[in-house]
């Protein structure tokens, strides 16, 4: 059995809810400062942003929404600062509305980053090797190119944006779909095959490819890409087939205890589903978030799944978006506790 390195999961990314004051307020009990930071509303009736996604290296106040295709917008009553343990929030209803429910996803890079030149295009690079996340910043060249990611390792998922120009999606490379695939971060779509994308070519241990894509690598343009590569114990990113049976659905062994997990169909059209371990404290697992759109907190026992101490249980069945029959998802899950760890210490189930 492979043993982690990594201990304590929530030194590198912890997932924490809180209640808006509709004034300012700094939320702490994330466990560490974050360097990248998303945000969504679970309660009330949700905002035209949707959803917030806020970086060390873009800076605090700028924010790009995982729902939809707009260029990045500065807002000076969102994120105002990231902190030592946690961070600071402004009055916007986006992220701050009076006595509403918001879920954060949080991870741990390396600040505001630094020089990359591994890639035949200079980045801007906030890497932590230990954990496997990098932010990575770069401006597009509109031909074939890499840029080094930092990690040391070859991502397992990349999750970019083209900063600057409105109409632009969300691309993801997930390495089950492999290099001449993507999907859609922002829409329901299923995986679709380009050239200039990737550039046909998955990551190496040192830089990822990118083509002649305005999306992925727009002349002059200013582009962010998130990358994850997998580390045992801690973090897993695949595939499986769903079996349709509501009730007993496919099992995804992570070698964990998960505390977040989102995954999306890929052989046909489907919303992007997330499941996280503090909105729920008990099996069925029935709360959940769809980063492809503006709503907010699904709550419901038609559709729901069990985090356990070495996988997840995909629980109950619908057409598209949880445990079809026959469907083809791709996912990326972290951990709430690894199943041994280095200190040998096993963990339970919920």
């Amino acid at each position: 059995m492979a043993y982690t390195t990594i201990n304590k999961s929530t030194d590198y990314f912890n997932t924490k809810l809180y209640t808006g004051n509709g004034s300012t307020q700094s939320i702490t009990g994330v466990g560490f400062k974050p360097d990248a930071t998303f945000f969504k509303q679970r309660t009330g009736s949700p905002s035209s942003s949707g959803s917030q996604f806020y970086d060390a290296v873009r800076g605090a106040t700028k924010y790009l929404s995982t729902h939809s295709d707009n260029a990045e917008a500065t807002q000076s009553n969102g994120l105002t600062s990231f902190d030592s343990d946690g961070f600071s929030i402004g009055s916007t209803s986006r992220i701050n509305g009076n006595t509403e429910s918001y879920v954060t996803w949080n991870w741990l890079a390396n600040g505001v980053g630094s020089t990359n030149y591994d890639g035949s295009i200079n980045s801007t690079v906030s890497a932590n090797t230990t954990s496997g996340f990098s932010i990575v910043s770069w401006t597009g060249t509109g031909a074939n190119a890499t840029v080094g990611h930092g990690l040391g390792s070859a991502p397992s998922m990349i999750i970019l944006k083209n900063r600057e120009t409105t109409g632009e999606n969300w691309l993801c490379y997930h390495k089950n779909l492999g290099g001449t695939k993507y999907v859609k971060l922002n829409e329901t779509s299923a995986e679709g095959t380009s050239s200039s994308i990737w550039n046909d070519t998955d990551p190496t241990n040192s830089v990822f490819s990118i083509g002649a894509n305005s999306a992925s690598n727009g002349s002059g343009l200013d582009m962010i890409a998130y990358c994850f590569a997998e580390k045992t114990g801690y973090s897993k990113f695949g595939s499986y087939v769903s079996n349709g049976v509501s009730g007993n659905g496919s099992f995804t062994y992570l070698g964990f205890k998960p505390s977040f997990v989102i995954h999306k169909r890929t052989d046909s059209a489907g919303d992007w589903r997330s499941w996280n371990n503090k909105a729920d404290a008990f099996n069925q697992n029935n709360k959940s978030i769809f980063p492809n759109t503006n709503s907010t907190e699904y709550d419901t026992t038609n559709v729901g799944v069990d985090f356990l101490s070495n996988g997840i249980k995909w629980r109950q069945t619908d057409t598209t978006n949880n445990n079809p029959s026959g469907g083809t998802f791709i996912y990326m899950a972290f951990a709430e506790a690894p199943l041994v760890g280095s200190n040998n210490v096993p963990c339970t189930a919920r």
